[in-house]
């Protein structure tokens, strides 16, 4: 494992921290000839949904978009339960198991912001089924990389294991539900268009 400074990205088997981009490879919706619904759900969605593809893309059926954006933000951001950055490093874990490298750079930067420090993140895109810094990360991180591969061989004593690292009922709750919203957010981005590095200095 390459130890990175503070202010440098981490790059690890095709997965970074830096700020990426999403190119999609279906049509998106012209805001200029959007519906009043279709503006209504994107501002309703995320505060740049107006600019990013991703979202022009969804919005195509806003009403599957609006309920997609009302579960995943409630899921990630509703208080109380699982601290808002175990949640964001479940969703760091479950897009490097399922290869989404756009998720997985935005989530390691959230995580990141919330935490203040990214040495899990460099494991978990070094090795996501060894990375962990403290028994309770690593029974977080462990749980995510399970359910993720093999959800059927999730059983009572992987829960067991939650609850012996100290997770809460209500905190292992919430981490069933950020390593799930993942699995339908990673297949989108990743079936629906392409991540788009940026450009090299100089």
């Amino acid at each position: 494992m390459n130890e990175k400074t503070a202010d440098e990205p981490i790059r690890s088997h095709g997965f970074t921290n830096e700020t990426l981009g999403w190119k999609a490879w279906l049509d998106v919706v012209d805001l200029a000839a959007a519906t009043p619904q279709q503006i209504a759900v994107l501002e309703e969605s995320h505060p740049q949904a107006q600019t990013s593809e991703y979202y022009r893309a969804l919005v195509h059926q806003p009403e599957i978009l609006r309920q997609r954006s009302a579960a995943f933000n409630s899921i990630m951001y509703a208080p109380g339960g699982l601290p808002r950055a175990e949640r964001e490093l479940a969703a760091t874990v479950t897009s490097r198991v399922n290869g989404c490298v756009y998720c997985g750079s935005v989530h390691a930067q959230r995580f990141e912001q919330l935490a203040r420090r990214r040495d899990v993140i460099q494991q978990v895109f070094d090795d996501p089924e060894r990375a962990g810094t403290t028994e309770r990360e690593r029974a977080i991180v462990q749980f995510s990389v399970e359910l993720t591969a093999s959800p059927a061989k999730v059983s009572a004593a992987s829960i067991r294991n939650l609850r012996r690292a100290g997770l809460s009922p209500l905190e292992i709750l919430d981490l069933i539900h950020s390593v799930a919203i993942f699995a339908w957010a990673n297949r989108l981005m990743l079936n629906l268009g392409e991540p788009v590095h940026p450009a090299p200095p100089g």
